[in-house]
């Protein structure tokens, strides 16, 4: 018994702690889905992100003359990076937005489609070309950040995911 899963077959209980394989008590007992963020995903990924408003992010966005688009990309690239294992992380989408922000398009949309593409969808709602609206002033900013967060939000949803849409 542990706080957290000591490998990729142990289960977690209704008490909420983590079990081997051979304490497990068969079919009587299945494993709780991933409901909300923070909680272990499906396929022994990492816990399941944060759904987002879109609204709200681009309402921020706005508001704080783009210093919320560094906040978000670091929310988002932290939990890609704690849900699938790979990618550049939080801190690495900080720094990018900060210096070279067009990057961030693009590195994004892929590490999006690679997650959609990892579970086997030829045809991910998101593509690295995806990155190109930036070239659009303004309202291919607004595009890009609809379509990238409607395809996370849409992936953490079908993981699971019934938290309330947060900032």
């Amino acid at each position: 018994m542990s706080e957290q899963a000591q490998g990729p077959d142990w289960w977690q209980a209704s008490d909420g702690k983590w079990y081997p394989p051979e304490a497990d008590p068969g079919p009587t007992q299945p494993q709780a889905p991933a409901m909300a963020a923070g909680v272990p995903g499906p396929g022994g990924l990492g816990p399941l992100g944060s759904r987002r408003s879109i609204g709200l992010i681009i309402l921020l966005s706005i508001v704080t003359c783009g210093v919320w688009t560094i906040v978000w990309s670091y929310q988002n690239g932290d939990e890609l990076q704690r849900h699938t294992g790979q990618g550049i992380g939080g801190v690495g989408y900080l720094f990018i937005t900060l210096l070279l922000s067009p990057v961030t398009m693009f590195l994004l949309a892929g590490e999006v489609e690679q997650m959609y593409r990892a579970e086997g969808n030829q045809n991910p709602p998101i593509t690295t070309v995806w990155g190109l609206w930036f070239l659009l002033p303004l309202i291919g900013n607004i595009i890009w950040y609809v379509q990238i967060q409607n395809a996370i939000n849409d992936y953490w949803t079908a993981h699971g995911a019934t938290d309330e849409l947060s900032i």
